[in-house]
């Protein structure tokens, strides 16, 4: 039996990571063992920035691949659940207002392989996320967050767009 993490994802967070890994190997990967071919035809490789630039650019390519790999192999699906939109879970999208000055802020909470905070997805793992799930409507949460604790009122909760 397999120890490794599994990965919560939507379906369209697994194939934004199918999309990137196809990219990742037709595309990125040639383009970089092209970029070594020309750095190599430089000559001596002990002082050529451009072959060591090239040279760790494949091996972020490689590890992005790899990470991709095994996050797909290792995903469950985030069922959407009509019915229980009252109750925060993975892959629903939340709205609250912090407490007292009413500032609106919504998020998606999604798992870690899809999270991208600028685009308003948090990491189910985020302490944010875990002080939301489970709660209702018109819930009021504390959340701690690197700027301090605040604390906030569930105003909606939906399934994600």
């Amino acid at each position: 039996m397999s120890n490794e993490k599994q990965y919560p994802m939507t379906l369209a967070g697994k194939q934004k990571l199918e999309d990137e890994l196809e990219h990742l190997k037709t595309v990125k990967r040639k383009e970089v063992v092209e970029r070594i071919k020309v750095a190599r035809s430089f000559g001596d490789l002990s002082e050529n920035s451009e072959y060591d630039s090239a040279k760790e650019e494949q091996g972020f390519v490689e590890g992005r691949i790899s990470a991709i790999e095994s996050m797909l192999r290792n995903a469950i699906i985030i069922q959407e659940t009509e019915g229980e939109s009252d109750v925060v879970t993975l892959g629903k999208t939340v709205t609250f207002i912090e407490l007292p000055d009413g500032d609106e802020e919504e998020y998606t909470i999604v798992g870690s392989a899809e999270a991208d905070p600028f685009e308003g997805r948090i990491s189910n793992d985020s302490p944010i996320a875990k002080a939301l799930l489970g709660k209702k409507v018109d819930d009021i949460v504390k959340l701690t967050t690197p700027g301090g604790d605040m604390e906030v009122r569930i105003v909606s909760i939906n399934t994600a767009k």
